[in-house]
């Protein structure tokens, strides 16, 4: 959705019902379901316009499939190889940053198989809400967001590997995500792009997973938004600060874009900064346990010549931690994760591996390129890298989880802020009408 960014900039006439901080997916989502229940909705971000950061270029899965937590009673030893891997799908950088070790403390005692077993069930009820979501929503809005629902499939090399994924898929298929096991013939079968590739023993195909590109339809939604249900934005705003008193938040302070400073008032906030959200809840005292997972992704373009190579169902390679996506125009190729804190450097030997792994397994995708220039081959391959916002167990900060009766959380979706983003919205939106208790956040 092409954008003349000036129709957004537009300036604060009224004290808003409902002041929305931040313009990603799990920003717009929530103003998009506050406004159509009724509440004049405003919208600041410091970006020019809607989904300029982890929304950006993600992986494109609305995966209920990926329920299963980072914190699992594998996930520590399995870190300990990767950390002696050049090109290992985890990098971690110590820092003496108290955030990062709180961080590292937690997670391991997430990593317990109770606790891993709960938070699967309850990411993945999120998940399939939210899934449905965004189906209800695309249809009442007509929304196109190069949107495919032919599933998810994760794919496996190491016996090791798939015998847990079966048990997870066993699990989340006891709890109301269809999700089952498949041979090497099947997946040939569900997507003939994989069919050349011997190593693969089997996988996981999860059928009423989809793909879509979020930035498009984060961009077409605030469109919506702002056309239809009157949802004020006010893009290039840097927030600088939350004034509050006794037990409330009563205003914003921002510094817009010719350097002004102001103050929007609210009768309610709510905090969507994604990685960024630690910093502004810190300058309240309060403490949200939240760090940056740095990600990678290349879109590689697709032409008459490359598409018929390129998979058509979104796959995910469990070991590498790679997931590929259809975009129509291109595919997506996104994967990594830094440990690094809220550095945004673009590292181009942390995207060789996407590329070099992504064209093993799907040479005619990358049959035009020319290697002998590297630096131009990864140009053309739209390289481009976010901060993830995760939490210690993947699960988000959803509702009122503060002292201030006017401050709604709903950040640190980790990985999945594009699939839980939809169904994290819809719960802030009815706590704050009154439709369910604030106390049932997740």
């Amino acid at each position: 959705m092409a954008g003349n960014t000036t129709n957004y900039l537009r300036p604060n006439y009224s004290m808003p019902d409902a002041l929305v901080l931040g313009a990603g997916i799990t920003g717009v989502t929530t103003a998009y379901l506050l406004a159509r229940a009724g509440l004049d909705v405003q919208v600041i971000d410091r970006g020019a316009e809607p989904a300029l950061g982890t929304t950006y270029a993600n992986g494109a899965q609305i995966s209920a499939s990926h329920a299963e937590p980072w914190a699992h009673p594998g996930a520590p030893r399995q870190v300990l190889e990767w950390l002696t891997e050049k090109d290992s799908p985890l990098y971690f950088s110590p820092r003496l940053d108290w955030r990062q070790w709180v961080w590292l403390i937690a997670w391991l005692r997430q990593c317990r198989k109770s606790a891993a077993d709960r938070n699967t069930l309850e990411i993945m009820k999120i998940a399939l809400r939210s899934r449905e979501l965004y189906r209800q929503v695309r249809e009442f809005e007509i929304i196109d967001y190069a949107q495919k629902s032919l599933g998810i499939l994760h794919f496996y090399r190491k016996s090791g590997e798939f015998k847990n994924a079966r048990r997870v898929a066993e699990l989340m298929s006891a709890n109301g995500c269809r999700r089952r096991a498949v041979t090497k013939e099947e997946i040939d079968s569900i997507e003939p792009a994989l069919a050349q590739n011997r190593d693969i023993i089997g996988g996981i195909y999860t059928e009423d997973d989809e793909s879509g590109d979020a930035r498009l339809f984060t961009r077409a939604l605030a469109r919506v938004c702002e056309q239809k249900y009157r949802v004020r934005f006010l893009f290039g705003a840097n927030i600088e600060n939350l004034v509050s008193g006794g037990n409330q938040i009563h205003e914003a302070q921002i510094t817009r874009a010719d350097g002004s400073m102001d103050f929007i008032r609210a009768n309610h906030f709510v905090l969507c900064l994604g990685p960024w959200s630690p910093f502004m809840a810190a300058k309240l005292s309060i403490f949200l346990n939240i760090y940056p997972a740095k990600g990678y992704s290349i879109s590689t373009p697709l032409d008459k010549t490359t598409e018929r190579h390129a998979p058509r169902v979104s796959l995910t390679d469990d070991e590498n931690k790679i997931v590929y996506s259809n975009l129509e125009t291109h595919l997506r190729v996104a994967g990594t994760a830094e440990l690094a804190g809220w550095d945004l450097s673009l590292h181009y030997h942390r995207i060789r591996p996407l590329v070099e792994k992504a064209a093993k397994l799907f040479p005619g995708v990358f049959s035009n390129l020319d290697w002998r220039d590297p630096t131009r081959v990864l140009a053309t391959l739209h390289p481009w890298t976010g901060l993830r916002p995760a939490t210690p167990s993947n699960l988000p900060y959803v509702g009122k989880r503060t002292e201030f009766r006017n401050l709604w959380l709903n950040t640190g979706h980790g990985t999945l802020g594009w699939t839980m983003g939809m169904a994290t919205a819809e719960m802030v939106a009815k706590m704050i009408t009154g439709e369910i208790p604030a106390q049932m956040a997740a």
